[in-house]
């Protein structure tokens, strides 16, 4: 390890590596459940997490597979799946709503069952914006309701979303473990040094596990490989927003245009000049010119 420079101190834990190692290991599982019970306010406390597996296929071998990042079942049997991420995908509710369905169905009973289901949360981690019309509003608990009395009609099935890029509390505005928590998964990979701020307990686990000086030789490159993953698909997605800000671009200069060629055009139509002058000033067409 003596041998190798590290750009950062701590793990990225938006990679497939990082956030497995912190909330996917037996030997972290406190980080996990000190992470659930901050997102639940008190409202569910957990005091015990079973990894469960991760892959899943559906009723029939024709099915789509499943692959969680994390799966897990707390004490009363209650499953909650968690779900780094990483980029937008054009059905992102549709896929946490078919994933939800796994949890659900593998509750099914033979023989005598009366349908009685254990709750299911899914939890997903943003590295991403959906919700565009109020950058204050980061954490999202979506539950079916009655639209008519806006009552929870069922409230065992739970989607909790977090929209990273909009959590920007500085160290010193931290004040609740749900802070503290999206604080870390936040800026993480960017700290030199553990916060003042952070020094609960459970932090001290978590720092300790995610430094990066401390990793194995496999571990390590394990880590540099998934760290590779995660900034091809970031670079990915810049290109992408890049390219269709540069059509935007376009589009709106060739609209400024046309708009403008428009108003030229009626104007020197109100003057009495020719179409054919028109035409050739500003572009259009005898038809359009007419149609002003």
């Amino acid at each position: 390890m003596s041998n190798r420079i590290f750009r950062d101190r701590y793990i990225n834990p938006y990679t497939d590596f990082g956030f497995k190692m912190l909330f996917g290991t037996e030997m972290n599982k406190e980080l996990l459940i000190s992470f659930i019970n901050s997102l639940l306010s008190g409202k569910e406390v957990i005091r015990d997490l079973t990894y469960l597996n991760t892959e899943h296929l559906g009723t029939s071998e024709a099915d789509r597979r499943a692959v969680f990042d994390v799966y897990c079942e707390n004490e009363r049997g209650e499953k909650i799946l968690i779900e780094m991420q990483r980029g937008e995908q054009q059905f992102f509710k549709d896929r946490s709503l078919y994933y939800a369905t796994f949890p659900i169905h593998e509750q099914g009973e033979k023989g005598e069952w009366d349908y009685r289901l254990k709750a299911v949360y899914v939890i997903g981690i943003l590295n991403f914006k959906f919700d565009s019309e109020d950058d204050n509003y980061f954490h999202h608990e979506v539950q079916l309701m009655d639209v008519c009395t806006k009552q929870v009609f069922y409230d065992k099935l739970t989607f909790i979303y977090l929209e990273m890029l909009k959590f920007n509390k500085s160290e010193d505005e931290l004040v609740t473990m749900f802070d503290k928590w999206l604080f870390v998964l936040r800026n993480l990979s960017r700290l030199m040094a553990r916060p003042a701020a952070l020094q609960d307990r459970i932090f001290t686990r978590l720092f300790e596990a995610a430094e990066i000086a401390k990793f194995t030789k496999e571990q390590y490159e394990a880590y540099e490989e998934s760290l590779k993953v995660y900034r091809d698909w970031q670079n990915t997605i810049v290109t992408a927003e890049q390219k269709g800000m540069a059509k935007g671009m376009a589009e709106g200069i060739a609209k400024g245009r046309m708009e403008q060629n428009i108003a030229n055009a009626r104007s020197m139509k109100l003057a009495g000049l020719d179409y054919e002058i028109i035409s050739q000033v500003t572009g259009l067409s005898k038809d359009e010119i007419d149609k002003l």
